[in-house]
């Protein structure tokens, strides 16, 4: 039988990292076995559940890159794929109920009829877990709507769902919904309940007010859609190869339940930050190049001016050093403005010892000889300079970087100066040696 999967959140005007996590797994689990995805809408609390709501979780996946098979947008056989437009279906499963005498009225709630047997759930990731459901519970409420027990089971029997996965929060749930099961006759999905997302401290589950929660905050500090991608499959599955950074078609090709831990994940800021930081060193130049563009133009203080093979050249220097997006306009203005800021910081760095300034005055005079500024030729000229004067290259090197850019840090220095061009240096030193004396 092919694999059906379903997402099925709550639009409530956020998209937190927990349910993109849970839509992940689902995902890479139809594409690892060539199945469906299919994202269906719990939309029956009209008061949250809004179009807007809606739009930001769509958005939100759509940015991570899980397109879904059926669902809003695409249809499907199964449909309707919202709960709302539902209640046809549910009626007519309610009566199924009724006529074998496992619901009934109660204080103007619809209550169902437990079994009284014990629940034995084969979990992919837990094992066998045994619980028996003792009381009956409510499936409609006194106002007529559905209860999620009720309406989750009858949706996953119509849709034909093969794989439940979702969060081991949902694992007390599932007695309830074996019994549903069982009571309509319905063949039982694979569960597959997975580990929780613990907040850094590893203090209880993380929620919407929690730092970093939101996949909205990815998207506004232009990480790239694949690191958080990459880092959300590992928060509570090991690939067992001692690869961490790969791309979404790896991670599909190797994503199984074997590979499912049981332990709850910790959310890792830092460690996010650095596969995102990672993913942006393996971007292919071109890609890199889009990104830089568009990225910087939205800063709009940065003129990168009409020379396109000069802008090309300063991108394909930064990426090795660019740590992220958000950003990369500041580690790049110096290179298309002569009107840069002195990082007051770098500066007390560079002149703690010694004397830069005159350092910086026998590096002119270097350069000035210089052709040109061809990265192996300027670095050499200054060894050998230092070499003749009895003082270490280094002493020459911070003061340098810090004249031409006002930055204590940034791509390799050499390059940096191939880069600007020797006339664009010699002029940057003579200001600086003005303005720093």
């Amino acid at each position: 039988m092919k694999t059906r999967v379903r997402f099925a959140p709550s639009p409530t005007g956020f998209f937190h990292i927990g349910s993109a996590r849970t839509a992940l797994f689902n995902w890479l689990y139809a594409r690892h076995t060539g199945g469906t995805f299919v994202l269906r809408i719990e939309d029956t609390d009209h008061e949250r559940n809004t179009e807007e709501a809606l739009t930001v979780l769509k958005d939100g996946m759509r940015w991570l890159g899980m397109d879904w098979d059926e669902g809003p947008d695409v249809g499907g056989e199964y449909g309707p794929y919202f709960q709302s437009r539902r209640d046809d279906i549910y009626a007519k499963y309610l009566e199924i109920l009724r006529k074998n005498g496992r619901a009934y009225d109660k204080d103007g709630a619809v209550f169902f009829k437990v079994s009284g047997e014990e629940q034995v759930l084969h979990d992919a990731v837990y094992g066998n877990v045994a619980r028996t459901e003792e009381k009956d519970f409510p499936i409609f409420r006194s106002n007529g709507t559905p209860v999620f027990h009720f309406v989750n089971v009858v949706d996953d029997i119509c849709m034909e769902i093969t794989h439940v996965i979702r969060g081991q929060d949902h694992l007390t749930n599932t007695n309830k919904h074996l019994e549903l099961f069982k009571a309509f006759g319905a063949p039982l999905p694979q569960f597959a309940h997975i580990p929780l997302i613990l907040k850094s401290d590893g203090q209880g589950k993380m929620s919407k007010r929690d730092r970093g929660a939101l996949i909205e905050e990815y998207q506004q500090k232009k990480f790239l859609p694949e690191a958080v991608v990459n880092y959300l499959s590992l928060l509570g599955w090991n690939p067992k190869n001692d690869r961490e950074i790969m791309s979404a078609e790896e991670i599909a090709k190797l994503f199984d339940f074997p590979g499912i831990v049981k332990s709850n994940a910790r959310f890792d800021e830092r460690k996010m930050a650095h596969f995102n930081t990672e993913h942006i060193r393996m971007l292919p130049a071109d890609k890199f190049r889009a990104l830089a563009l568009e990225t910087v133009k939205e800063a709009e203080n940065i003129d990168l001016g009409s020379d396109g093979e000069y802008v090309k050249k300063v991108f394909a220097l930064c990426q090795p050093k660019a740590s992220n997006m958000e950003s990369f306009p500041s580690m790049v203005d110096y290179f298309f403005t002569d009107e840069y800021a002195f990082d007051e910081t770098a500066k007390e760095r560079v002149f703690k010892k010694g004397d830069p300034l005159a350092r910086l005055a026998e590096v002119k005079e270097i350069f000035e000889k210089l052709d040109s500024l061809e990265a192996e030729k300027t670095h050499d000229a200054i060894a050998a300079y230092a070499e003749a004067k009895g003082v270490k290259p280094t002493e020459f090197f911070s003061i340098t970087r810090f004249a031409v850019s006002g930055h204590a840090g940034g791509p390799d220095l050499f390059p940096m100066l191939e880069v600007l061009g020797k006339d664009r240096v010699l002029r940057r030193i003579a200001a600086a040696l003005k303005s720093l004396a």
